[in-house]
Parts: C-alpha cells; sequence; structure tokens
C-alpha cells in the first residue's frame, strides 16, 4: 500500500502538471482512480475555521493589532507597525451586522453583506502617513492537505498624483510560520492607481483629489500542500507616503474554511446541482474527470439533472494578474448531504426592537421563512425581526437544488411597554396660587422616577408629585425584563418674591424723570397709571407737577405676582449735596461717603483723591452704599479727602463739583 505521504507528493504533481496528464493517466490510470478517492476524501472533510478568525465574537480575540506609519524609500512602500496591545479607536473598529451605517465616500455597508455578524475597518480618512495592521495564526489539521478559506474586503483610497509606491494601499501576506516562507500566490496589495484588479469607481464625495473606493469582493485564499502548518495571515493598510491622503479597508473572514467545492455534496432528491468553484478568480474552466471535455466558463456550474454520486470534476482556475497563481482542482461528487435548518434561540423583542434570528448563511442553501410579517427579508438565513407580537417564526432550508427540505422554529417574544408620560395641571405653575403638577406613567412592575437625570429616592409609585422645577422622566421595567424610559418633561416651579419700596425718585417740576421696575417678571403695570407715558413698561417715563406712590405689579410668565412701591416727590430745582464729614467705624451711622442727589439722573463718576493726588475711590453711578473709607482693601487713618462729582440732571444738564471731605477715625 502506498504511504500516505507518497499519495499526497504525487497528487501535488498531478495537479500542476496539466499539459502531460493525459500520458500520466494513460500509464497510472488505476493509481489515479486511487488519488481521486483520497483527494475527495480529504475535501469533503470540511473544516471549521480557527476560532473568531471571522469575528463573530464580535471582539478582536485572537487578532494582534498593529499601528505605524509608511513611507517609502527608493522604489519600495515600507509598512512599519508594531504590536498595539489591542484595538485602537479609530484604527481598528468592529461592526455589527445590523449597524445599517454606509461608507461615506462608497456607499456600501460597511458591515459584509456576506451574512456574517461582524466585519472590521482598518484605518481611517484622516491621513498622516499612518499605518494599521492586524495578523492572526492558526494551525492547519494535520490531516488536511485540501485547504482553503475565503475572506472579504472593501477598501477606500485617495488617488493623489503619486508614484505606485507613494500610494494609499491595503496589503494582505499569508506566511507559512512553520517554515517562514510568504506564500505569495496567497499575498497581495491593493492600490487605486497602477494595479490591473477591476473594480475601482469614483467617489461622489471627491474634491480636488478623487477618492476611489472597491466594494466588498471575495478573495480565496488556496493553502492546499500545507498540513500540519502554521499559517499568520496579516492584513495591513496604509495612508499615502506624504502624510496628506488616506487610505483604508474593510474586512471580513469567512466562517468556514475547507478545500471543499460547495454543492459537491448534494442531497439525494435534489433535481439539480450548483457546484461553485472558490471566489476572486478571473477565469474558470470547468472539465470532466478526463480533462477532455469542456462543462463551463463561469463560477457556478449547473448542472440538471445531477450526474452519478462518485462522479469527478475538475477547474482550471486563472487569478487576477499579479493577484494569485493559476491552479486546477477536483472535487467528488457526492449525493450525501443532510441539512439541519436552524432558527436560532427562542429571543425576546422589546418595544419592537430588532433582534436577529436564524444562523450566518451557507453557500448553496435556500432560506424561507413563515410568516413574513416582522421580517425584513424573509429570504435570507438570518433576518431580522420586529414583531408586533409574540410569534413563532418556521425557517425552512432547502438545498439549491430542491432536496434536503427541513425545518425549525424560534419564538420571538414580543413585549411593549408605555412610555407615555401624562401631566395633570400645569408644567408651569405659580405655587402662590394653589397649582400644582402631577405626572402619570401607566402601571408596571418597576418604576424610577428622575429629575434631571438624577435618581429621585423613593419615587417609585406610578403617579409623581413635583416639588422643584427641572426636567423629569421615569423608568419602566415590565415582567418580561423589557424597560423604556419615558420622554422629559420640563416642569417649572415659581415662588412670587416679596414686594419692595424703590428709593424715593425726586422729579424736578414738568421735567422728565425716567423710573424703574425690578427685571425680574414678562409683564408690569404701574398703578395709577398718572402721569406715566406707559403704565405697562418696565421703564415709564414719568411728567408732572406734583407727587404720586405708585404700586408696580410684576407677573412672571409663572403668574406668580409681586408688588413694588415707587414714590414720586417733586422738587423745584436739582440739588446736588455731598457731606462735609464722615466716620466709616460700622455703627451703622454715616459709615459711607456719597452724594446726595435730587433730580439727578445719571452719576457719571464720584471720584475720591488722598492729599497726594492718588485716587482711591472711583463709581460711575448713585447706588448705595459708596466708599467704606478703605483703599485697596486697608482702612485709612483720619484725613481730608478731596471728591470730584459729574453727573446729569433730568434737565439734561452736565453738572460738575467738587470738593474736600473729613474721613474720621
Amino acid at each position: 500500500m502506498l504511504k500516505l505521504e507518497f499519495l499526497t507528493e504525487l497528487n501535488f504533481i498531478f495537479k500542476n502538471t496539466i499539459n502531460h496528464v493525459q500520458n500520466f493517466k494513460n500509464r497510472y490510470y488505476p493509481l489515479l482512480l486511487l488519488l481521486f478517492h483520497i483527494t475527495c476524501f480529504f475535501s469533503g472533510m470540511a473544516q471549521k475555521c480557527p476560532p473568531n478568525i471571522d469575528f463573530e465574537t464580535g471582539t478582536f480575540d485572537g487578532w494582534t493589532c498593529y499601528t505605524g506609519n509608511v513611507f517609502a524609500s527608493g522604489s519600495d512602500n515600507i509598512i512599519s507597525l508594531s504590536n498595539a496591545g489591542g484595538a485602537v479607536y479609530n484604527r481598528h473598529t468592529m461592526y455589527a451586522a445590523n449597524t445599517g451605517a454606509l461608507d461615506y465616500y462608497g456607499n456600501f455597508p460597511v458591515s459584509c453583506p456576506n451574512g456574517s455578524g461582524h466585519s472590521i475597518k482598518l484605518g481611517n480618512n484622516s491621513g498622516g502617513a499612518e499605518a494599521e495592521g492586524i495578523s492572526y495564526e492558526f494551525t492547519i489539521p494535520a490531516n488536511q492537505n485540501s485547504y482553503s478559506l475565503l475572506y472579504y474586503y472593501a477598501v477606500v483610497f485617495q488617488a493623489p498624483n503619486h508614484r505606485e509606491n507613494e500610494q494609499p494601499r491595503m496589503e494582505i501576506e499569508v506566511t507559512n510560520v512553520t517554515d517562514n516562507i510568504v506564500i505569495s500566490c496567497a499575498s497581495f496589495t491593493f492600490i487605486s492607481v497602477g494595479t490591473s484588479l477591476p473594480g475601482f469607481q469614483v467617489s461622489n464625495q471627491s474634491d480636488t483629489i478623487p477618492v476611489l473606493y472597491k466594494d466588498w469582493s471575495p478573495v480565496s485564499v488556496d493553502l492546499s500542500g500545507n498540513a500540519g502548518k502554521t499559517i499568520r495571515m496579516f492584513f495591513k493598510t496604509a495612508d499615502c507616503t506624504f502624510k496628506r491622503h488616506f487610505g483604508y479597508a474593510y474586512i471580513d473572514v469567512n466562517t468556514e474554511c475547507s478545500g471543499t467545492f460547495a454543492g459537491a455534496t448534494y442531497c439525494p432528491d435534489d433535481t439539480l446541482i450548483n457546484v461553485v468553484a472558490p471566489h476572486g478568480y478571473e477565469g474558470y474552466t470547468w472539465y470532466d474527470s478526463s480533462l477532455t471535455r469542456v462543462l463551463g466558463n463561469t463560477q457556478v456550474l449547473t448542472l440538471a439533472p445531477p450526474p452519478p454520486s462518485g462522479t469527478t470534476l475538475a477547474v482550471k482556475l486563472d487569478p487576477y494578474n499579479g493577484y494569485g497563481c493559476p491552479n486546477t482542482l477536483f472535487t467528488k461528487l457526492k449525493d450525501s448531504l443532510t441539512i439541519m435548518a436552524y432558527a436560532g434561540k427562542d429571543t425576546l423583542s422589546c418595544n419592537l426592537s430588532p433582534v436577529n434570528i436564524g444562523t450566518n448563511p451557507k453557500t448553496g442553501l435556500i432560506y424561507q421563512w413563515t410568516p413574513a410579517a416582522g421580517l425584513n427579508n424573509p429570504a435570507i438565513s438570518n433576518p431580522v425581526a420586529t414583531p408586533a407580537v409574540t410569534t413563532s417564526y418556521i425557517v425552512a432550508t432547502t438545498n439549491a437544488g430542491g432536496g434536503c427540505r427541513t425545518t425549525d422554529t424560534v419564538l420571538v417574544k414580543a413585549s411593549l411597554i408605555d412610555d407615555s408620560l401624562y401631566l395633570t395641571g400645569k408644567s408651569s405653575f405659580c405655587v402662590d396660587n394653589g397649582d400644582s403638577a402631577v405626572l402619570n406613567v401607566k402601571p408596571t412592575n418597576f418604576i424610577q422616577w428622575f429629575v434631571n437625570d438624577k435618581t429621585i429616592n423613593g419615587a417609585n409609585k406610578p403617579a409623581y408629585k413635583v416639588t422643584t422645577s427641572g426636567s423629569y422622566s421615569a423608568l419602566l421595567i415590565n415582567a418580561a425584563g423589557c424597560e423604556a424610559a419615558t420622554p422629559k418633561k420640563p416642569v417649572v416651579m415659581e415662588k412670587a418674591k416679596a414686594g419692595v419700596n424703590y428709593s424715593i425718585a425726586y422729579a424736578v417740576i414738568n421735567l422728565p424723570l425716567d423710573l424703574r421696575a425690578r427685571p425680574i417678571g414678562e409683564t408690569v403695570l404701574w398703578s395709577p397709571g398718572v402721569n406715566l407715558n406707559d403704565a405697562k413698561s418696565f421703564t415709564p417715563v414719568f411728567t408732572g407737577a406734583s407727587q404720586y406712590l405708585y404700586t408696580v405689579s410684576i407677573k412672571t410668565v409663572t403668574e406668580c405676582l409681586t408688588v413694588d412701591t415707587q414714590l414720586v416727590k417733586i422738587i423745584p430745582k436739582i440739588e446736588i449735596y455731598v457731606p462735609n464729614a464722615f466716620t466709616p467705624n460700622h455703627d451703622g451711622k454715616n459709615d459711607f461717603l456719597r452724594p446726595l442727589v435730587k433730580g439727578i439722573k445719571d452719576v457719571r463718576h464720584f471720584r475720591i483723591y488722598n492729599r497726594w493726588g492718588t485716587l482711591v475711590f472711583e463709581r460711575q453711578d448713585d447706588e448705595m452704599p459708596g466708599w467704606d473709607g478703605t483703599y485697596k482693601g486697608v482702612p485709612l487713618q483720619t484725613q481730608t479727602m478731596v471728591w470730584m462729582l459729574e453727573c446729569v440732571g433730568v434737565d439734561n444738564t452736565v453738572y460738575t463739583q467738587k470738593g474736600s471731605t473729613l474721613l474720621l477715625r
């Protein structure tokens, strides 16, 4: 019996010497049949990919993240990276399948449309000669000589007028770590300018520098012949070398790793089969087992009706120029396929929140969900469900040829919480008027009230009486575990301010005098309105010959009422008086020096100097209290002070006076 090592080597030689296969076949036909069986046996052993190589945990577990920079050296592009110790914000980004987000430049989904749960983004659009990387190491099973995996990529590059080695880029490097050999047929560099790889388009968001993008595209990595070897996949992205133009990429790896063809194993009751060659090649040529009859020239070979189980097929793969090596793969058709439908675990949808059901899709399978109500797409493997009522969804899964129909059921429990917030009373009121505000929600298992996003201790009932102004909301949780936050409701409560008596206003007979109410409300009414130009103004003008006592009624927006008083006295002429002495000893008598004026509407300045001419005090109004006898916070001793006053009377005359005052201690 031939040893397995010899058979493997002979099989490899056979698959890469197509031009001599006929002579080889004629001489070693019995051996060829044995090799076909061995090849198909190994290729039929589908291998599950290493843990989280497909990012399906939603984390970077198992992956090593890198950051660094890029520069041009001669005609080379050098990407220099170092271990970042984990994902770096805005440079290693994880996206879930249900994000719905689109790339700004390419308008394609940021999550790979292959049905997987998570995809990643390397890099960003900030430029700066930044570079990013992510790598994964795994060992191919020792008995798996036929082994391949599939990854998807999408790229966005600014396309400046640089040389190729200066352009933004994405690189993939696949290395046989065991033998320290780069697998050149699986290692590529993607740039938007100077490459023969098709599919780049110009973004509508381009400005003076065009932005080119390539939508999600698949690439097959053939690792056959590396059984037992440790392999490293290394994805890299880089900006241009001049720090001005950006480049970034999206990446996803398929969930299954094998050397099999989709459709090679089919159902006994299929009416047709679709045999699918690996993605990512420019040309495909299908042959019968003798390599003499061409069966098709597309990636998918459709056979209807299916040929007998055990039929051997071959496909010649022609890569894009510079992006791989020619290869010829063989597969043996078997009618032993079994399919197990999987609808997912029973789940809960709260307030019509979307939930994922089903599982990741598998090539060659057809999915149909019933009922279709509440599903975003009933014809995919993992639809998003938002049922209005609790629903049992049934997925029927069949092979593409119509056979192996199986079903599975998942229960999506729909639970709704009424998050309405009702107000009894007024949202804006004055407490003095007997008004109130009571907030109400529908009863549920748990209620917690908040004001200004802070918990109100003990506020757990459906009704809450507001006691202070603020923005109110409630968190509601029902028996199913669903929670909802109510909209926020602002409530304004006010208490009327106490009334005050304004300082006496002195008016010269029949000369206008400006009056002023406190700006503490929305409306004001002076009563009586006699001798005022506008009794509803906060700044009315008084003109008269007799004294009046006014009540000033001020209302806020909440209807709080404050009543102030203003006495207007009539004087025959303008009076200005500054005391000739004062005693700032804090006894409450004559502690401040200030001008005492009547018929003055504006004090422009009141300045006080010491005997050496140093300015020790100045103010520009006649408000109390005045000067307290200190300079820079230090009390001055007994001395004579000089003052200067400039003011404007109600007759619009400017009055200037000066004099001296004795400071007594």
